[in-house]
C-alpha cells in the first residue's frame, strides 16, 4: 500500500489528531529502523502509520485491538507481513509471542513515542528540538514520568541488537525530522 493512500485510510478511521500525530511518529522512526534491521523503508513506513488504526473503533480495549485492524488491513489488500506486524504489535490481542524484528520494532518504536514526546513536553518550549537523548534516558528509568509507557517493550530494541541509547538516539532523530508535522 502507497503511503498516501494509508494516510488516507489511517484518518477514515483515526479522527484524534494527538493518535495521528502518534502514528506519524511510529512511521518515522520505523523508517528509520528498517536499514538497520534489513528492512523495507516504505512497507516499514506504512506499518507504523496504520499500526493503531482500529483504536478508537475499539475505544482502545487491549483484548481487541488489532483484532478489527487485521479486517480492516485485509479489506484494502495490505500485505500479510504488514497486518502480522500490526496484529503483533499488541500481544495481549494474540495467542503468539513477538518473535520477528519487524514486530519487534514496531512494538518498541511505537512504545518509545510517548516517552520522546512526555520528554519535549517538560521543556519550556515544548519542542523536540531541544530534547536530547540523554534526557531520554534518564526519564526511562524514572518509572513515574510518562507511567504509561511500558519500558519492557521498549526494552524489546535490545533483542533488535541496537542498544537502549542508540535506540532512544534514532527515535528522537526520526521525530525531529517530522516535528513539524507533529506540532512539536
Amino acid at each position: 500500500m502507497e503511503r498516501e493512500k494509508a494516510l488516507e485510510l489511517l484518518k477514515t478511521h483515526v479522527k484524534n489528531e494527538n493518535l495521528v500525530k502518534h502514528c506519524l511518529a511510529t512511521e518515522a522512526i520505523m523508517r528509520a529502523l528498517a536499514p538497520k534491521l534489513g528492512g523495507d523503508r516504505d512497507k516499514w513506513g506504512v506499518t507504523g502509520l496504520l499500526h493503531d488504526i482500529d483504536v478508537e473503533l475499539t475505544g482502545g480495549d487491549l483484548r481487541k485491538h488489532t483484532l478489527e485492524a487485521e479486517k480492516i488491513l485485509r479489506e484494502h489488500n495490505c500485505a500479510a507481513d504488514i497486518i502480522e506486524a500490526v496484529k503483533m504489535h499488541n500481544e495481549a490481542a494474540s495467542e503468539k509471542k513477538r518473535e520477528e524484528n519487524f514486530h519487534k520494532a514496531l512494538a518498541a518504536g511505537e512504545t518509545i513515542t510517548g516517552l520522546v514526546i512526555a520528554t519535549a513536553l517538560v521543556y519550556p518550549d515544548k519542542k523536540l528540538a531541544s530534547v536530547k537523548a540523554s534526557s531520554i534516558l534518564k526519564r526511562m528509568k524514572d518509572k513515574r514520568f510518562a507511567a504509561g509507557v511500558d519500558r519492557n517493550i521498549v526494552m524489546e530494541c535490545e533483542q533488535l541488537g541496537i542498544p537502549l541509547p542508540e535506540f532512544a538516539e534514532l527515535a528522537l532523530n526520526a521525530m525531529q525530522g517530522i516535528a513539524g508535522e507533529l506540532g512539536l
